[in-house]
């Protein structure tokens, strides 16, 4: 049987989602504490593998098992995970259904705090120095639903098979002293927001204008896009299936 989890995590301590030779990471821990409760070899499939630092407030991922699980297993495996990884649920799908393959979107939030504030800092980038202006950072997200090849904001050297992502949102928001970026898609390329989110702030600070966007876009070159924005302001919010 297939069982999906559904989990956030603080990921200030590890390497990402994925297993990783020699570092700590989410996915480790979690099937670690599901192998030890239910006494047998667990192996996950996660619904992506966030970079190292990076956050999610809702991720999923699968697991198979011969054994009939009750609703006291998330609260079993809460008790035996570190503080920083919760599990909120724990439902079983059909037995072909996958984690990865079958989100239909995933939403990403990325926060930048324009104050120097010790509460956020392992939350948002600090970016006080320098002022930013939202207006056209909004105009360059318009840009980016023109397109579905962005290979300028991917990792070099991945295993992509393909640069290609639908972007249904890309939308930029200030509350007091704090921006919030809002991005979703049927997928990302590894670093994708990151580099979005780099590229958007050189808008923003007056280096680039929003139209200069097209053309970071089109070069199809990483190096034409901004530096990729530091890891503890993203978060994985949402991930989206159709259970039915």
């Amino acid at each position: 049987m297939r069982y999906f989890i559904e989990f956030s995590y603080n990921g200030k301590n590890y390497f990402g989602y994925q297993i990783q030779p020699d570092a700590i990471s989410v996915q480790e821990e979690l099937e670690r504490g599901l192998s030890t409760i239910l006494r047998e070899k667990i192996t996950t499939t996660g619904a992506g593998r966030t970079d190292t630092g990076v956050h999610a407030r809702k991720i999923f991922a699968h697991f198979d098992t011969q054994q009939v699980l009750n609703d006291q297993l998330a609260h079993r495996l809460n008790s035996f995970l570190p503080p920083d990884i919760s599990i909120t649920r724990i439902f079983q799908v059909k037995d072909d259904f996958h984690a990865r393959f079958d989100a239909t979107y995933r939403t990403y939030e990325y926060y930048i705090s324009l104050e120097k504030n010790p509460f956020t800092q392992d939350f948002a980038w600090q970016h006080w120095k320098r002022p930013l202006d939202i207006h056209p950072m909004n105009e360059a997200c318009k840009i980016l639903f023109e397109y579905e090849d962005f290979t300028s904001f991917a990792k070099l050297k991945t295993d992509n098979k393909t640069n290609i992502c639908k972007i249904y949102k890309a939308e930029w928001e200030q509350n007091g002293n704090e921006l919030k970026f809002t991005v979703s898609a049927n997928r990302f390329l590894r670093n994708m927001v990151r580099a979005i989110v780099g590229t958007m702030v050189e808008i923003g600070a007056g280096k680039m204008k929003p139209e200069d966007l097209r053309k970071v876009i089109e070069n199809k070159n990483r190096n034409s896009a901004g530096t990729s924005a530091p890891a503890q302001g993203l978060f994985l919010v949402d991930v989206g299936y159709d259970f039915e």
